[in-house]
């Protein structure tokens, strides 16, 4: 691929050397460079390619680190990291020891912080900001976000405590026209007005005069300012960000790089708190991500010319569409039930119920812990609310969990997605962490290991004979082929392998099932028999489990959670108490820090592969001789 200019960009200052021509073509070449490469990579692809304008044209007027951008989420940095030194490591995005899909500070000092979930980044450029003016330092802290991430409560939250920070500017990268845009001659010309420095400075003069007239002086000020509010209204629709202490400017065209460059060059020149609206084409220079960039959102590799669906909709075979099946079936003949997502209605399968039960289907967008408690709410009035979420974002409202779901035993089914470990997108995205914290706080959580499981267990978590708040977990992606085969027994455990006079047994649920077998197997080649037993309801145990389990005297449990507080300590804990004195060995996740890698790699980074599990029993084995 021919990049003359790209190739010449090694930091961010190597592109104010550029001609205002030169660094159009310089976006031409990113955005072929990005098709290239995420094409065989996978990767974050319409997001990245509807922001290439805007994250040159802050890099041509900002210096970072000097400056600072948080991103909002991080699916739009991709021009950021090709622009601060990154362009050899895109060889090898999201995969083991290559570069991370989204912004960190361990892997350059450009990126001001992680961007994994979404609407923190105006929280976190608050905090900057405000850090920076304690300190006395210089630099503008600019929060990068997508509309998207206007659906989050967080945003808002910040937005409240903005109040004094002249160097912060907000900049809402909108890419799907959520807001309208101003039209006409007059629109034109306030926007192009209000960024000189003779609007901001003619402003700050009234004000400073009005301040200092006794008497007359406020009133009028106050007279003024409410009939400026009253033309904004009749134009803009809205006033929420100026009403809220900032300096609205927009909307603007965010591929338009020499118009949005001068425009940024205007305001940061004037004091803030500034807010900037730019609409940009999602998926810009690609006509497939153009015409869909749903499709495009995220992608794994695929053929430039004959295009694949978005792996973040759910195929047509894997636990998200059963489950998504399954649901809609339970909602035709029980209409008490609801499903609830956050913003990921085709991730997780619930395209189905939302078409055949549109009112009893709600997306609340990216605000996971409104959809938690709006489902307390739904809960208390009768409702069967199922609350689908990925575990990484399941996370976020672990305190509407607590306090409004479990307190009152409200009847609320949790659905987890992406349970266990998540490829590609590294520490941000795992879901290694609901096992530790539901079962914690007492709430019943089932794990199926296969298709079968899960279509045999859900319509029980659905059933009245269940109330209170229950959990059901499950992998991204398809089922083992290996752990398909042992379909469902309809218990809430099995026995899935026995060898002769075994006095050592292995534990485990979900996928993590598959390489405890293989380890039981590969132990009894070294004349090491081991039992399997292998978990559907992973807590709380019945004490027939306890019971069966307590007749070995080496139990050695791996999971794919957090090994602090996981489901493995609290076995350790009911066998302890049922009077058992043998060995346990539990394997879980110690380093919560997971890298971008394929889930093999991650288990064999973990300790949780076969081999590992393997050798820690031979490791037990030869200490106890």
């Amino acid at each position: 691929m021919n990049s003359p200019l790209l190739e010449k960009i090694s930091q961010p200052s190597d592109l104010k050397k550029l001609s205002s021509q030169q660094t159009v073509q310089l976006c031409a070449e990113i955005r072929e460079f990005l098709l290239d490469n995420v094409s065989k990579t996978g990767g974050h692809l319409a997001s990245n390619l509807g922001a290439v304008e805007l994250t040159v044209a802050l890099h041509r007027v900002l210096t970072t680190p000097t400056d600072e951008i948080v991103f909002d989420v991080g699916h739009q940095c991709y021009t950021h990291k090709l622009l601060t030194g990154r362009r050899e490591g895109f060889a090898k995005l999201r995969q083991l020891d290559g570069i991370s899909g989204f912004p960190n500070p361990n892997e350059s000092e450009h990126d001001a912080f992680i961007a994994g979930h979404g609407n923190t980044a105006l929280s976190l450029a608050v905090g900057i900001a405000w850090a920076k003016k304690l300190r006395g330092e210089p630099g503008q802290v600019v929060a990068l976000i997508g509309d998207g991430a206007f659906t989050g409560g967080m945003v808002y939250e910040g937005m409240n405590n903005i109040g004094g920070l002249d160097n912060l500017l907000v900049i809402l990268n909108d890419n799907k026209m959520s807001i309208s845009k101003n039209v006409g001659a007059l629109s034109r010309y306030l926007s192009h007005l209000r960024t000189t420095s003779r609007y901001y400075d003619a402003k700050e003069n009234v004000r400073s005069f009005l301040d200092g007239v006794p008497v007359i002086g406020p009133p009028l000020k106050s007279v003024i300012q409410n009939s400026k509010a009253m033309v904004r209204r009749a134009m803009y629709h809205s006033t929420m960000f100026e009403d809220m202490g900032f300096h609205y400017y927009g909307p603007f065209d965010g591929n338009n790089e020499p118009e949005l460059e001068g425009i940024l060059r205007d305001i940061h020149r004037q004091p803030g708190p500034h807010f900037l609206h730019v609409v940009t084409k999602k998926g810009k220079g690609y006509a497939p991500a153009e015409s869909n960039p749903g499709n495009f959102h995220g992608v794994s590799t695929f053929d430039l010319v004959n295009s694949i669906p978005d792996p973040e909709v759910a195929p047509k075979e894997s636990f998200s569409t059963v489950f998504g099946n399954v649901l809609n079936k339970e909602g035709a003949e029980n209409q008490k039930i609801c499903a609830i997502t956050a913003a990921m209605k085709y991730g997780t399968g619930l395209q189905f119920f939302a078409h055949t039960h549109p009112k009893r289907f709600f997306d609340v967008g990216m605000a996971e812990q409104h959809a938690v408690t709006f489902a307390a709410g739904l809960a208390s009035q009768g409702m069967l609310p199922v609350v689908c979420i990925y575990s990484t974002f399941l996370q976020r409202s672990y305190d509407q969990i607590i306090h409004d779901v479990n307190l009152l035993k409200e009847n609320v089914v949790l659905a987890i997605d992406r349970a266990g470990f998540v490829p590609a997108d590294g520490e941000t995205h795992q879901g290694i962490f609901d096992p530790a914290f539901l079962s914690q706080v007492g709430i019943s959580v089932y794990s199926p290991s296969n298709y079968a499981e899960l279509r045999h267990w859900l319509p029980i978590l659905l059933s009245d004979e269940m109330q209170g708040p229950r959990a059901i977990r499950y992998p991204r992606g398809g089922e083992s082929a290996a752990l398909a085969q042992f379909g469902c027994s309809g218990r809430e455990y099995d026995q899935l392998y026995t060898a002769p006079d075994a006095k050592t047994v292995m534990v485990s649920y979900a996928d993590e099932v598959e390489d405890v077998l293989t380890a039981a197997k590969l132990l009894s080649k070294e004349n090491v028999p081991c039992d399997v037993y292998k978990l559907v309801k992973i807590y709380p145990f019945t004490p027939e489990l306890i019971s069966e389990i307590s007749r070995y005297d080496v139990v050695l449990f791996a999971e794919e959670c957090v090994a602090c507080g996981g489901i493995g300590e609290h076995l350790e804990m009911a066998l302890r108490k049922a009077g058992w004195q043998g060995a346990y060995i539990h394997r879980g996740v110690e380093d919560v820090r997971l890298p971008h890698a394929t889930v093999p790699q991650i288990k064999q980074s973990t300790g949780l592969d076969a081999e590992h599990l393997t050798q820690a029993i031979r490791t037990w084995k030869g200490a106890e001789s």
